[in-house]
């Protein structure tokens, strides 16, 4: 190949390399903002959709240690009003109740038991630990569990006072944690409790993702800055824009394929022309 005309090509496949790369220089990346947004909203500000009410309780800022390029997330929290709740105890279990731990007792002989009983569970050791003339611990004698007090030997039995029972029936109320509670249902297996309470729900916002409000639309969470979050139904605007940003993107990955296959061609054509000529 002669030489000359090797020079014309190389100058032709470099000048296609630097324009890509100007053009890949000068170019600036569309960028994506909201405008007229349902909602923007600062960390602490409450909004409602729907009859809910929701509170942004936290925006995070990130820094990536890398690039150095900033990340953005946060939650909202709404509180759901008398949700009805349940707790299903078992023959045997034990439950704390007025400060006191009682033992679950169902009748599991009744063909259809309505009732079920707490039986107080007495802590024995620190009875036993509460009697200076008692000892610490039970003893067995003659099969029997006894307690040594001074130079005496008491049945268990007869030492330990006998513990407190209250039964309730399908329908009654007591307090339980510090709810009134109610009993909806008995078996021979175990007894079902009731009660509504106000229950407190979180969710995580994430930059440019969909979230699900009180409504049953999704919305479309983006954080424009530090301390804000914007959320929006129409998303038309947004996914114009993200078009935009991919065909940025496509453009400048053809661009630098085309750099990269220009220099190549141009190495290729330098080695070409400085072959030994077999003539």
């Amino acid at each position: 190949m002669q030489r000359r005309a090797v020079a014309v090509y190389v100058a032709f496949f470099v000048l296609i390399a630097a324009a890509s790369y100007s053009l890949i220089a000068t170019a600036e990346e569309p960028t994506i903002t909201l405008d007229n947004a349902d909602y923007e909203l600062s960390e602490g500000d409450s909004f409602t959709v729907g009859d809910q009410t929701y509170t942004v309780t936290e925006i995070e800022e990130t820094e990536d240690e890398e690039d150095g390029s900033m990340t953005f997330a946060g939650s909202i929290e709404w509180v759901d009003e008398d949700v009805e709740m349940s707790e299903t105890w078992a023959a045997g279990d034990t439950v704390e109740i007025d400060d006191t731990t009682w033992e679950i007792q169902l009748d599991s002989e009744a063909e259809a038991p309505t009732t079920f009983t707490l039986v107080e569970v007495i802590d024995q050791q620190a009875v036993l630990e509460a009697d200076p003339n008692a000892d610490n611990e039970t003893v067995e004698r003659d099969g029997e569990e006894s307690v040594i007090v001074g130079s005496d030997v008491v049945p268990a039995d007869e030492y330990f006072d006998d513990p407190a029972t209250v039964t309730y029936s399908e329908g009654d109320t007591f307090v339980y944690n510090d709810q009134t509670v109610t009993v909806s249902d008995v078996t021979a297996d175990d007894v079902t409790i009731t009660w509504t309470e106000d229950e407190t729900n979180t969710d995580d916002l994430q930059h440019e993702e969909m979230i699900e409000l009180a409504d049953g639309n999704e919305y479309l969470t983006f954080f424009p800055g530090s301390n804000t979050v914007m959320l929006t139904l129409d998303t038309t605007s947004y996914d114009q824009q993200v078009e935009s940003q991919q065909q940025f993107a496509d453009r400048v990955t053809g661009l630098t394929y085309t750099i990269v296959m220009s220099l190549l061609f141009v190495f290729s054509l330098v080695a070409f022309a400085f072959l030994p000529s077999r003539y």
